[in-house]
């Protein structure tokens, strides 16, 4: 997972929201400070903040894991989640609502089984990760605060994240299916990880673990292809799963063979639409190939679109 968390800020302030950065050394305007590593967070920070966004931690891709990176990772998640639920917790007026990054690495590999919020969890390095960024979030939810898990799959952004890097090969033509490519792929729009993001902010009813995909998975080798054709090159280039595990190590069976076809069923029963739904459709969108069918309407309906201040961290 990869998110530009610098865009949520914007779009919450187009939408009339007052955004606060929560920052590591000394806070500019619109800003205030913390700093995880030294375990300060100051419970006053939080005074006049309506809700708090919180997506910082290591990225999971960004190189070959050995046994410090894997500690720096789930450090950086649990760590960082608890410092912020225990500081609202001792808050003489805390927010209201805590939404936070999770992920569909909680499931594990699953082969075809349909997992949704109910699903059992997995019990590779990722999942037990995951298991311990959610629970971190505990002190917050035993003061009342409203706490949601947005369990995000591959974000697609060409911009950066998995999509930026497959962009080169495909576009060379070198691009294809990783191992057997019959791997299913819970993958989103980016614009629609925003969408999901305000969406939890506006509705009250909303709580707990949250799978943030596209209603439409599909396998990685029809993934591969979409590309291929909406980019108008050729995607015949397999990368074998012992090639994968070669380049990437243990990060390649939890990354790129990993089988996980999400429903974002508490999404949708909530009343989330999605804007990019469909691959081809979303890709041509993203990359401008041509017109792309998308939905026009507000992800939140008007009536629940009440201004709010917003507390968000980002890595």
């Amino acid at each position: 997972m990869l998110f530009r968390s610098s865009s949520l800020v914007p779009f919450l302030r187009a939408g009339g929201h007052e955004v606060i950065r929560l920052v590591r050394g000394t806070p500019g305007e619109g800003e205030r400070a913390w700093d995880p590593s030294a375990d300060r967070l100051d419970p006053s920070v939080f005074d006049g903040i309506d809700a708090v966004v919180h997506l910082a931690g290591e990225s999971i891709a960004s190189g070959r894991w050995n046994e410090a990176r894997k500690r720096r990772i789930r450090e950086s998640r649990e760590h960082g989640t608890q410092l912020i639920a225990e500081a609202m917790a001792r808050s003489p007026r805390p927010p209201q609502t805590l939404v936070v990054a999770s992920a569909i690495g909680i499931y594990g590999s699953r082969g075809d089984e349909l997992l949704d919020e109910g699903s059992t969890h997995g019990d590779d390095f990722l999942a037990d990760v995951v298991k311990a960024w959610e629970g971190a979030a505990e002190p917050a939810r035993e003061v009342g605060i409203r706490t949601v898990h947005l369990r995000f799959g591959v974000i697609l952004d060409p911009r950066g994240g998995a999509l930026a890097k497959m962009l080169p090969a495909f576009r060379f033509g070198a691009g294809g299916r990783v191992g057997s490519g019959k791997q299913w792929m819970g993958w989103v729009a980016h614009e629609d990880v925003l969408g999901a993001i305000l969406h939890a902010l506006a509705t009250p009813s909303l709580t707990g673990p949250v799978v943030v995909t596209s209603p439409e998975p599909l396998r990685q080798k029809d993934f591969a292809k979409t590309l291929g054709r909406v980019l108008g090159r050729p995607s015949f280039a397999p990368l074998p799963a012992f090639a994968a595990r070669l380049a990437f190590g243990e990060m390649a069976d939890a990354l790129l063979l990993a089988s996980q076809r999400t429903a974002p069923e508490r999404l949708l029963a909530s009343g989330f639409r999605f804007r990019h739904a469909n691959l081809e459709r979303a890709l041509r969108h993203m990359l401008g190939r041509g017109a792309s069918d998308t939905i026009d309407a507000a992800t939140v309906p008007t009536s629940r679109r009440e201004e709010t201040t917003c507390l968000a961290t980002s890595s």
